[in-house]
């Protein structure tokens, strides 16, 4: 099952592209396939929900994508190929169907996480936004509308976030 089929998602036309490069992505399509349901769900969604906070200043920097990339490698236990592709896949997604698929995203993931896995993803939304020119004003307030949809606490976010401070914009500006 792939992961667009997992967060109930359609494929795009497919385009021509290279035999190699097409050999490679169905290569990993593959061994994704081979996850099991509730895991390929559970990386799917914490890579949208990744990309989301990313795509809230409506740009996603390289140091962003490598970062969401290491990120879903180190806690889906995935090899870099397979990361890369997941985090390619959430971002085409995430910026294509943002808007409408934002909640619904995080809400499975919310059904489907533990408090210990949401905190975890609000640790990694912050490493991501703070990997590109600090966290931004827009991103911070994705993370927190986030923090709400997860049902976790305004101390909640504020203790993750206190990590950060030296990243947040709105105080850089301020000293």
């Amino acid at each position: 099952m792939s992961l667009w089929r997992l967060l109930g998602m359609t494929r795009l036309e497919p385009r021509e592209e290279p035999a190699e490069e097409g050999h490679i992505v169905r290569e990993i399509a593959a061994e994704l396939d081979q996850l099991e349901d509730a895991e390929a769900r559970y990386i799917a969604c914490f890579s949208y929900i990744l990309n989301r906070v990313a795509h809230a200043d409506l740009e996603i920097s390289p140091e962003e994508v490598a970062q969401m990339e290491k990120i879903v490698q180190e806690q889906g236990g995935l090899p870099e190929l397979q990361s890369v592709l997941v985090v390619q896949m959430a971002k085409t997604h995430n910026r294509l169907f943002g808007a409408t698929d934002n909640y619904l995203v995080t809400r499975e993931f919310n059904r489907m996480a533990t408090r210990r896995q949401k905190l975890d993803l609000m640790g990694c939304l912050l490493a991501v936004s703070a990997s590109h020119d600090g966290i931004s004003t827009a991103e911070d307030s994705e993370m927190r509308q986030i923090t709400k949809e997860l049902q976790l606490s305004h101390r909640d976010f504020i203790a993750l976030r206190s990590r950060f401070r030296d990243h947040l914009n709105v105080l850089r500006r301020n000293s």
